[in-house]
């Protein structure tokens, strides 16, 4: 017992010491952002069997559906999923509902879905809920997570690790990059997935080339420290990096920031903008190019403060500011899954979408995540510790 207490009292001071050693300004935050590429590598490596194994029992069971129960970060990374899955794999997705699972004792008819929960710290009570009743009910469970071991690990048939290691600060940023990438790498294996595999093997350099963008983003947040609101926009594959992006500046900045589908911001949110506005809007090159450039048109005539993340430069005429990424090529196209599996009249060879745009909502958070931390130091804040919250929630 004395062992044991002598150990901790050491660890402890272990890492008070390396608190108080660290840089003025340098934060956990910063260091895990930084820490992205080698974390992703480290994620696709370990999960490349067992995205092969679940693939291959979901073709097995003939799955028709897949449901995905996450909360916060985690539910941001399962929104692109949805979006990738339905778009490579043609695969109706869901977002689960878990109060209904905890709260009201609800049931599913789930015997051919695939039931993927996410949790980084794999202890949220809610998540590992569906994802037990799920399984009660027959459907393929998989867990995905940060903790092995962790309960949601072992109430799944199938986990997924993320790999990222140790993640100190209360924001989440190599834990979501890194669930992203598993789940990229699942809907890979999955019939209609193969094209995107090679694309994957570059995503750790994707993410690379995205932190050179740290002195750009830091110099950009010096500019919005007195902002108390904004609206942050993307599309498609990127409107999960426009809600996760939003919630970061929640949590480490107090900025109140709403984040919309740039379709559905058409939808009366618009009303809300006046000169001024701070917009944040991502916009990489691809199917959604052409409406980025309108909506930013329309965005400068009304006056509105607009940061622009983006690889395109025609784009940067219309932004107040803008973040420039500088990404590696990536080849290749995908046909979508309906038009190619299923039939459809639409011509599915001319709505093929490029590799790059199915993967960059990985490479796009990074700025996003550099400016969250470089304007929580202006102002003032510790984006390790934001108020009222802890590491792991636990909600039911």
């Amino acid at each position: 017992m004395f062992h044991r207490s002598k150990k901790g009292f050491l660890e402890k001071r272990s890492m008070l010491m390396q608190e108080q050693s660290r840089p003025v300004g340098r934060t956990h935050m910063l260091d895990e952002i930084q820490e992205q590429p080698a974390a992703l590598r480290r994620a696709l490596n370990s999960a490349v069997d067992p995205a092969r194994q679940v693939a291959l029992e979901a073709k097995q069971r003939d799955v028709d559906v897949v449901i995905i129960a996450a909360r916060g970060t985690s539910d941001h990374a399962g929104l692109y999923a949805q979006y990738l899955f339905q778009y490579l794999n043609g695969i109706p997705v869901a977002l689960a509902t878990p109060s209904l699972y905890t709260l009201y004792g609800t049931s599913l008819r789930l015997g051919r879905a695939l039931v993927i929960g996410i949790s980084q710290s794999g202890e949220s009570p809610d998540i590992v809920e569906v994802v037990a009743r799920a399984r009660e009910t027959g459907a393929l469970t998989v867990g995905i997570t940060n903790q092995e071991g962790s309960k949601l690990a072992t109430t799944a048939q199938h986990s997924l690790f993320c790999n990222a290691g140790l993640e100190r600060s209360v924001a989440a940023t190599k834990t979501y990059t890194t669930t992203c990438a598993v789940l990229a790498m699942l809907a890979a294996f999955m019939p209609g997935g193969e094209p995107l595999r090679e694309g994957i093997e570059q995503i750790p350099e994707l993410a690379a080339a995205a932190l050179k963008s740290e002195e750009n983003a830091a110099r950009v947040a010096e500019r919005y420290v007195h902002a108390r609101d904004c609206v942050v926009l993307g599309r498609v594959f990127q409107y999960s990096t426009a809600r996760e992006m939003a919630l970061k500046l929640e949590e480490t900045c107090y900025v109140l920031a709403t984040p919309f589908s740039t379709a559905d911001f058409r939808h009366g949110p618009a009303a809300l903008v006046e000169r001024g506005l701070p917009v944040i809007v991502f916009a990489p090159p691809g199917r959604t190019s052409a409406e980025a450039h309108e909506l930013l048109q329309w965005l400068h005539e009304r006056g509105a403060d607009c940061l622009v993340v983006t690889e395109d430069e025609r784009l940067l005429e219309l932004a107040t500011v803008s973040i420039l990424l500088k990404l590696p090529a990536l080849t290749g196209a995908i046909s979508p899954a309906t038009g190619a599996k299923q039939g459809g009249n639409h011509p599915a060879q001319a709505m093929q979408t490029s590799v790059a745009e199915l993967l960059a909502p990985i490479p796009y958070i990074i700025p996003g995540q550099l400016f969250a931390q470089y304007l929580a130091l202006s102002k003032g804040l510790n984006p390790d510790q934001p108020r009222s919250l802890t590491k792991i929630t636990r909600t039911r």
